[in-house]
């Protein structure tokens, strides 16, 4: 049975959280934060009554904890208006935002974008402007076991950088340093980077290659590296992500690129997001991860025949997911 700490609710911080989008990343990010005295309020959506009264409980190999009491919201108009709110919805939910964000965001707040893909800030900028956004790239392994219930198996560092029109490079600025502090506070790993660009394009290093491949291939992350004719593939999409950012002016690494595929090929084994959003018959991130980069390659004249073809896969295979759910129960096959 799992052991738990109970953390209580004293001593918290003066700056407040917003978390939307209560999964595996905001809720763990979020629960940290709590146990770490910061005042965080969650939003959910079906784990709603479950978490207003059970609270949270995270299995972590840093140590298992559970908040038994959170500020737990269903309704964005009772929730209140933070310092930061961080955005941890799957893109396939942003067309939500308009009517969230300006509820919960302080007229000083900032929003934090902890989203896979490529393009969610300049979409988000238009909502709140584009002076009030980060972005943060995850490079973690957590999972939902249930209804408030996160497993973390490993890693947690966030890259935290600040978002500029155009994605110019915007430098290091005060505010990241503040939250970056809170964050180290609550125990997590946090890395600032001075080009939100890059950090991005480094992230869809392996996001789009293991993503994709687990749902087209059916294949967990050690059943992807571990076969050669798979790992080629990989290593293919791989160059064509680095010659999309250096059409861009950004470059990265072979040196940095090796390291990914270590690092990835020594992961526990595990099925990726995306995977799990297939297999449970969620709308897939497609567009966030493979679509917008391949329209910003394409604008920058760069092709990606290897990524294209994988991004017209995973759309025929969402819209098999999103027909397969609408079709009544008694219209589909035994």
């Amino acid at each position: 049975m799992m052991q738990l700490n109970f953390i209580s609710n004293n001593h918290r911080s003066k700056r407040s959280y917003a978390i939307i989008g209560t999964g595996a990343i905001g809720g763990f990010y979020g629960a940290c934060l709590q146990k770490a005295g910061f005042d965080v309020h969650f939003l959910l959506n079906r784990d709603y009554h479950h978490v207003s009264q059970h609270g949270l409980a995270i299995e972590s190999p840093d140590g298992n904890f559970a908040l038994p009491s959170v500020q737990a919201y269903n309704d964005v108009n009772q929730m209140p208006s933070c310092d930061v709110v961080i955005v941890a919805l799957k893109t396939t939910k942003n067309y939500l935002l308009p009517q969230i964000l300006p509820q919960v965001l302080k007229d000083d707040g900032v929003v934090l974008v902890l989203q896979n893909g490529w393009g969610a800030e300049s979409e988000i900028a238009q909502i709140v402007g584009s002076d009030r956004l980060m972005g943060g790239i995850c490079f973690t392994l957590n999972y939902k076991l249930g209804a408030g219930h996160i497993r973390h198996l490993d890693y947690g560092l966030i890259t935290l950088a600040d978002y500029a029109p155009d994605y110019v490079a915007a430098g290091i600025s005060q505010r990241m340093r503040q939250i970056a502090a809170d964050f180290t506070k609550a125990n997590v790993m946090i890395q600032l980077h001075e080009d939100l660009f890059l950090a991005r394009w480094q992230k869809l290093i392996c996001n789009i290659p293991v993503n994709g491949l687990s749902v087209v291939l059916n294949s967990t992350n050690k059943q992807l590296f571990s076969n050669v004719h798979v790992r080629t593939s990989i290593e293919q999409l791989m160059a064509e992500i680095v010659s999309a950012a250096a059409a861009y002016g950004r470059h990265i690494p072979e040196p940095f690129i090796q390291k990914r595929i270590k690092q990835s090929a020594a992961m526990e084994d595990y099925e990726t997001s995306m995977k799990i959003d297939f297999n449970q018959g969620r709308s897939l991130e497609v567009e966030a991860i493979f679509g917008n980069p391949l329209r910003t390659a394409w604008q920058a004249g760069v092709q990606m025949p290897q990524v294209s073809m994988l991004y017209r896969q995973l759309k025929f295979f969402d819209a098999h997911t999103r027909f397969s759910q609408s079709v009544p129960l008694s219209h589909k096959s035994s």
